[in-house]
């Protein structure tokens, strides 16, 4: 059973990323904000010579690790993509908006990024690498992995087809 094919509209619908992401996102988030929040409980704890350093130390972690799992877990969950004939757009956040839009055109080449996590959870992370020096890598982590190899498929040949014209 094959996935539906992208749509060719010129108003193709936004697709949202799959759930089963999401935990991957939250994981790593978690991780990454916990280590920053001990590390800096940590360095508080040097400079101001607290007695109770082991409890600060946990409480630090388990916050970062809380709050960061959160915040992995709802920007997955809030990061949108569309392609249609003229672009690939990319829509993130909640409160703090962001949409990028990548011409064609613009588009120099494609990578496919798959970490272990990710092919056992059957996702990837498409990179579109374009002309230019600012913003110029987009990538969309936890993807569906037949999503971003359609994606990488058709912008590649849109690719082909535009340097043929």
């Amino acid at each position: 059973m094959h996935p539906p094919e992208l749509p060719d509209t010129p108003d193709a619908p936004w697709q949202p990323l799959p759930a089963r992401g999401a935990l991957l996102a939250a994981a790593g988030s978690g991780l990454g904000m916990a280590l920053m929040l001990g590390m800096a409980c940590a360095l508080l704890m040097l400079v101001l010579r607290l007695p109770q350093a082991l409890p600060a130390l946990l409480a630090g972690i388990a916050v970062g690790v809380l709050a960061g799992a959160w915040f992995g877990w709802r920007r997955h969950r809030r990061t949108f993509w569309r392609l249609d004939a003229q672009a690939l757009a990319v829509r993130r956040g909640h409160l703090w908006h962001s949409e990028s839009l990548v011409p064609i055109s613009r588009v120099q080449h494609l990578d496919l990024r798959r970490g272990p996590l990710q092919r056992a959870a059957g996702l990837a992370t498409l990179v579109v690498h374009t002309a230019g020096t600012r913003m110029n890598t987009v990538a969309i982590a936890g993807l569906e992995q037949a999503d971003a190899e359609r994606l990488r498929d058709r912008l590649a040949r849109q690719l082909d087809h535009d340097d043929a014209l």
